[in-house]
C-alpha cells in the first residue's frame, strides 16, 4: 500500500505540474479500487486501496493548491465529492446524498469521510483528470481535453489516464492563438 500512495503521489504531481494547475483550479479523480486491486470494476471494492490512494493524491494537492473532485460510481450517476468551498467558488449545485463503498465507490465514500466540510454535486468542468481503472471521467472535463501521457502508467493493477483542457481555439485563417507584440505589428 505504501507503493500505491508514492505512485499516486507522483502521477498527481504530474499532471498537476503538465497541466499548471492552480489553486482556483479542479482535478478530478475517478477511481476503480477495484480495478486497482486487480479484480474487475465496481466487484470487490477496496477501502485499503482508497486509504492508500488518498494519502497519496492529498498530499500532492497539499503540495500544489489545487481543489479535488471525486467522482462517485455509477449508482450515484458519477456525481462528484468536493469541498464545500469548492462547490461554492465554482458555484456548484449541491445534492442530498452521501456516497458509501457499494454506492458511490470506495474512493469517493472514503473522500467524503476525509474533507474537512465535504459535499456533493451533479456536475463540475473541472481542468484536469485523473482516472483510474476506466471510471470515464471525460463528462466532467472541460471541453477541450487533451490526453496526457504520464510516467506512472498503473496504479496498483489498474490502467492510469489522465487529461489535462486547454481553451477553444476558434477563429478562422486569420485567427492568433498567442499573444502578439501590438506594437510590433505597426
Amino acid at each position: 500500500m505504501k507503493l500505491l500512495e508514492e505512485q499516486a503521489y507522483q502521477a498527481v504531481s504530474e499532471l498537476a505540474e503538465i497541466a499548471g494547475l492552480t489553486s482556483d483550479q479542479i482535478m478530478v479523480i475517478g477511481c476503480s479500487s477495484s480495478e486497482v486491486i486487480g479484480e474487475h470494476i465496481g466487484k470487490a471494492g477496496s477501502t485499503d486501496a482508497a486509504i492508500a490512494l488518498w494519502k497519496g493524491i492529498s498530499k500532492a494537492q497539499d503540495k500544489y493548491g489545487f481543489s479535488l473532485a471525486f467522482q462517485c460510481c455509477e449508482h450515484l450517476n458519477r456525481a462528484l465529492v468536493v469541498e464545500s468551498k469548492t462547490a461554492e467558488s465554482h458555484r456548484l449545485e449541491e445534492v442530498s446524498v452521501i456516497p458509501v463503498p457499494r454506492a458511490g465507490g470506495s474512493m469517493a465514500a472514503h473522500a467524503f469521510t476525509q474533507m474537512k466540510h465535504p459535499v456533493v454535486v451533479e456536475n463540475i468542468l473541472a481542468h484536469a483528470g485523473l482516472d483510474i481503472g476506466g471510471t470515464l471521467i471525460g463528462m466532467h472535463l472541460k471541453l477541450v481535453a487533451v490526453p496526457v501521457r504520464l510516467q506512472v502508467k498503473k496504479l496498483g493493477e489498474a490502467h492510469l489516464i489522465a487529461a489535462r483542457s486547454r481553451p477553444k481555439l476558434i477563429g478562422g485563417s486569420r485567427a492568433v492563438y498567442e499573444q502578439v507584440d501590438q506594437q510590433a505589428c505597426k
